[in-house]
């Protein structure tokens, strides 16, 4: 199979995740729903979460099996380094946008009240989730595209073409995670936002396919696995917080267990495939 071929496939993968993104159109979902999609995003995010942390701590165990500690410790340094990174990264930018954002309350006539100014910095802080959710899925989706290059490069064709099979069906459950924030927010988003969250978190498999073919490094993959697994638990923090403020806790804990059994049911097809 040729290297075009391949890249393609690469793209199928990852344009699955559009899938999902319809429901960030919903107008004025109920409360009841906004809590599912809500814990239906964690649950997604947290199966995730595990996922890459195991795949980038898998070559430090590695090494540290085979007493290689020179390799284990660099790519210790790297695994927290990148690790703190993506979390605190986002706190401390977080921090800023709130405080460059703050509105002077306007006084006099016509003056907004209160509510009107908090309705607005939720609205603003779900669109901003949904990005960072995107910003997250696709640094995740690189590594995968990494790991479809690398089995297409070592002459693995079979494996590189059901990698691609279970990432496709992976992806379409993300599209789900990013787009909950959207269907909670006042705002109807366009379908050009919508595409542009997709092309952030499913256009990296495609890049991470062509690198992959091309060159592949164990330090590289733990430094984006890793760089992901810090945005991913800042934003499954900040859900936690939406979810435990609707007060639906039989609701959240529902949606809570759907998205990390879709997220085992979609990886088990990677698994079976020998990945």
């Amino acid at each position: 199979m040729s290297s075009t071929s391949i890249a393609l496939l690469g793209a199928i993968a990852g344009s699955t995740i559009v899938l999902g993104l319809p429901l960030g159109r919903l107008t004025a979902p109920a409360p009841r729903l906004r809590a599912l999609l809500n814990a239906l995003a964690i649950g997604i995010l947290l199966f995730l979460l595990w996922d890459i942390l195991s795949h980038a701590w898998e070559p430090i165990d590695l090494a540290l099996s085979g007493h290689d500690y020179s390799s284990a410790a660099g790519n210790g340094l790297v695994f927290i380094g990148f690790f703190a990174a993506g979390l605190l990264g986002l706190v401390y930018f977080d921090r800023y946008m709130r405080t460059r954002s703050r509105p002077d309350r306007p006084t006099g006539p016509g003056a907004a009240t209160v509510s009107e100014f908090t309705d607005t910095s939720a609205t603003r802080q779900l669109n901003m989730l949904a990005l960072l959710i995107a910003v997250g899925i696709g640094l995740h989706n690189f590594a995968e595209g990494l790991a479809i290059g690398t089995s297409a490069a070592s002459g693995e064709i079979q494996l590189a073409v059901l990698l691609i099979i279970g990432f496709a069906l992976h992806n379409a459950t993300e599209g789900f995670g990013i787009v909950a924030p959207l269907a909670a927010a006042d705002t109807r988003p366009s379908w050009t936002r919508l595409l542009l969250l997709g092309l952030i978190g499913g256009g990296p498999t495609f890049v991470g396919t062509i690198v992959g073919e091309q060159f592949t490094n164990d330090t590289v993959s733990i430094g984006f696995l890793t760089l992901a697994a810090g945005s991913i638990l800042y934003v499954i923090i900040e859900l936690l917080a939406v979810a435990r403020s609707s007060g639906m806790k039989e609701i959240v804990s529902w949606g809570i267990l759907l998205g990390l059994t879709l997220g085992f049911v979609t990886d088990a097809i990677v698994s079976a495939a020998g990945a």
